[in-house]
């Protein structure tokens, strides 16, 4: 998408930026001719990483694909889960909870792995099309995995299939390697206030 121009002074004016940038955009379409899976990061401090992760699943699970979630950190259900339920979807929780919680790293470590080798798995399944790893980001930062073997695994991962990472801290490697990243950027949240988190809005 283009960025907003001023607005023009006249009709006139405004119908010439508006073909100019008709121009632009075409020959951008024209020359975006290569397909193939995307490797998608969501991090920022902002609220909404997750939440766009799970927009695109949505949108996966439209098309029929596999799709599969494996949810690091957190722990208990997800309301979207049932709500996304298809055949097509499976649906890992391997979190015990926020860190400052659990305070247990070589549990939180073991269910990392019991996650990370789910992801394995779900890379080398040529009929899974969309994997989504939430709150991997997190798991990096704490050093819960080592960051060179999953690296090396998102390298390797078939030319179709779309992973999408979220969580606060993306590793400067994971960035330059993925083809989409987007940073959530707070610029305010109620959190700050003393609102606590609501269902249906923060869980």
């Amino acid at each position: 998408m283009s960025t907003p121009r001023p607005p023009a002074a006249s009709d006139d004016e405004h119908r010439d930026q508006m073909q100019a940038l008709q121009t632009e955009m075409h020959a951008k379409i024209r020359a975006a001719q290569e397909k193939r899976g995307l490797l998608i990061v969501h991090t920022g401090d902002g609220k909404g990483k997750t939440t766009a992760a799970f927009g695109m699943l949505a949108r996966m699970l439209a098309t029929g694909k596999k799709c599969a979630v494996i949810q690091f950190i957190k722990a208990g259900a997800d309301p979207l889960e049932k709500l996304l339920q298809r055949p097509n979807l499976f649906w890992h929780r391997v979190g015990g909870g926020f860190t400052w919680d659990t305070q247990d790293r070589t549990a939180d470590i073991a269910s990392c792995r019991e996650g990370w080798d789910l992801a394995l798995g779900y890379f080398q399944d040529p009929d899974c099309a969309f994997v989504l790893l939430d709150e991997l980001n997190i798991v990096l930062g704490y050093d819960y995995l080592p960051k060179a073997e999953v690296l090396a695994a998102l390298r390797a991962k078939q030319p179709g299939q779309h992973i999408v990472i979220t969580g606060r801290g993306a590793q400067l490697e994971l960035i330059e390697l993925a083809d989409l990243v987007t940073e959530m950027r707070e610029i305010k949240h109620p959190f700050a206030a003393g609102i606590k988190a609501q269902r249906g809005i923060d869980f």
